[in-house]
């Protein structure tokens, strides 16, 4: 079990928590989490059970995490998350 990721950024003023897990081999999945304000905005799940038996499994899951982790923030600070405003015609 690889440890995992704990992330505080700020973007547009607010407080974003991003938190990037690996379940181990009995739950071979890492997931990654996006909070605002205590809530779940984001999450990415990915299985490596394909690889379980791999012997450089150590270094694939951390690459993996590391991957979906970066993803993630990318995405907060590329606005994929901001809402959209509504316009009013």
């Amino acid at each position: 079990m690889q440890l995992g990721f704990n992330e505080n950024v700020i973007h547009n003023g607010v407080m974003y928590h991003a938190q990037t897990e690996d379940g181990g081999k009995k739950n071979p999945v890492i997931t990654t989490l996006l909070f605002k304000e205590g809530s779940i905005i984001s999450s990415k799940r990915t299985s490596y059970a394909d690889i379980i038996k791999s012997d450089k499994l150590q270094v694939v899951v951390k690459e993996i995490m590391r991957d979906q982790h970066g993803t993630m923030l990318k995405n907060l600070k590329d606005g994929v998350f901001d809402k959209k405003e509504e316009k009013v015609e």
